[in-house]
């Protein structure tokens, strides 16, 4: 569909500029037609009127041998019309031809139009058939006649179009000329005002939401005190105070990353030694009460999870510092397969569906990551759906990457947290206890090694269906026979 209504400022002030000098040039046209049609009209009534009717008082007279009672012609203009009415009926109409006059034929509507003519000497315009427009007056006769008198407005009516013809291409031509200039004024003057959009859009474009940011350079404003200069200094301002803002945060986040960096690092030693110092009590060959069992294999089981979320702080820490992973061939297909065989080792009350690729799918990345990946998906879906819900692991591959599909018909994932599902310590169930429940940080896990390796991973949630869909853009690096 053709927008005919222009989008960008630099457009519009051209074709208002434009469409001023249209209305303008019309306004001047339209005068100057008129007041030229007027003035010409006018001096065919006073042509008229100083003929005082003579052409067509002479046609009173019969035609007869002798000249003296022929048609008055002399001095007539050719195309002069007349025409003699007696008691409202047309009884002579003529029109001068090469200094002679020819008889005029009269149609119904030419004798009506001639009849309802005021006889007050004043002009009017009227169509003959025969003869075109006419600009006509009436007058009474000595004999108790109307006598009328007319003159075509045919060179009255070439003039005007003259006229109009040549305002047309004068008008056209400035308008022309006009828009082109306009267009060069404008995008001159808009210039600053340029500048600062494509400061905005470069800003725009920025990843503000994480990371260390480099601000665009501030715009340059040649005067401050037109509309454009107040509209660079307070983009300047504003620069001023995002980047500001921006070098706190990134501050602040180094902080808190090398602080759980540290902290769970120095964690790792401690966490170690309580959990051999609870297996070695465990060994232990003498008699162990009840309690005290019970005691060390929780204390077992809690050094393990700690064990684990140590490993997922540091792996989150390393991969925040930007720290490169391993970039080796990985057969994603038999990935896949290993992690769906935990997982239904896991969750044996699931139905584990697959749907892979005929040929194996391999991919550049880090072996024991990509598999933490699929291996966190499944266990997502596998602790936040009952028994008996089927999960599905889809692979395939095309022109646009590497794609992994994990889809379940579960209750779907609550409304409140689906925007934040991939945040870090974010527990679908608020309620469940930590003993039952993971860490909070699976799906965060999945997000920055799938964006470390390039890629992208989205979640679609509705009651009866959840999907989690991993993207690798980079084509797979080959694909062999299984």
């Amino acid at each position: 569909m053709i927008r005919l209504v222009p989008r960008t400022l630099r457009s519009q002030l051209t074709a208002g500029l434009v469409a001023l000098l249209a209305l303008a040039c019309l306004a001047v046209g339209v005068t100057t037609v008129v007041a030229l049609e007027g003035f010409l009209v006018s001096r065919l009534d006073q042509q008229l009127s100083a003929s005082a009717g003579r052409f067509a008082a002479s046609l009173e007279h019969e035609a007869r041998p002798d000249a003296d009672n022929q048609p008055d012609t002399r001095g007539q203009a050719e195309g002069t019309f007349g025409a003699r009415l007696l008691r409202d009926t047309p009884t002579q109409a003529a029109v001068v031809r090469d200094r002679t006059d020819a008889a005029v034929p009269l149609s119904a509507d030419d004798r009506r139009a001639l009849t309802a003519l005021p006889a007050d000497g004043s002009g009017r315009s009227i169509r003959l058939s025969t003869l075109g427009r006419y600009r006509v007056n009436a007058v009474e006769g000595d004999d108790g006649d109307v006598l009328i008198t007319g003159l075509p407005l045919r060179p009255v009516e070439e003039t005007v179009h003259q006229l109009e013809a040549v305002e047309a291409a004068v008008f056209g031509g400035a308008l022309v000329v006009t828009g082109v200039l306009g267009a060069l004024w404008v995008r001159l003057s808009l210039r600053p005002l340029r500048r600062v959009t494509t400061t905005a859009a470069s800003v725009a474009e920025l990843p503000l939401a994480s990371g260390e940011v480099a601000m665009p350079d501030p715009v340059p404003v040649a005067d401050p005190h037109t509309e454009v200069g107040q509209v660079g200094t307070s983009l300047n301002r504003m620069l001023g105070h995002v980047g500001n803002a921006l070098e706190r945060r990134q501050a602040s986040e180094e902080r808190l990353r090398h602080f759980a960096a540290d902290a769970s690092h120095e964690l790792r030693t401690p966490v170690a030694n309580v959990r051999g110092h609870a297996e070695l009590a465990l060994r232990h060959n003498g008699p162990v009460p009840g309690e005290v069992r019970r005691s060390l294999e929780r204390i077992q089981a809690e050094s393990e999870r700690m064990s684990r979320l140590v490993d997922d702080l540091l792996l989150l820490a390393r991969l925040d510092a930007g720290r490169a992973l391993e970039r080796e061939p990985v057969d994603l297909t038999r990935l896949v397969l290993d992690a769906a065989d935990d997982a239904r080792a896991a969750g044996p009350g699931h139905r584990w569906l697959l749907d892979l690729p005929e040929t194996a799918v391999t991919l550049a990345g880090d072996d024991h990551r990509l598999y933490q990946v699929v291996g966190n998906l499944l266990a997502n879906a596998r602790m936040h759906t009952p028994p008996g819900t089927a999960v599905t692991v889809r692979l395939a591959t095309g022109t646009q990457g590497t794609r992994l599909t994990v889809v379940d018909d579960g209750p779907g994932v609550p409304e409140e947290v689906r925007h934040e599902i991939f945040g870090r310590f974010v527990r679908v169930d608020h309620s469940r206890s930590r003993s039952a429940g993971g860490t909070g940080l699976g799906l965060a896990i999945v997000d920055a090694v799938v964006t470390a390796h390039g890629g992208r991973v989205v979640m679609h949630s509705r009651p009866g269906h959840t999907e989690f869909t991993v993207t690798f853009p980079r084509a797979p690096i080959g694909s062999e026979g299984r």
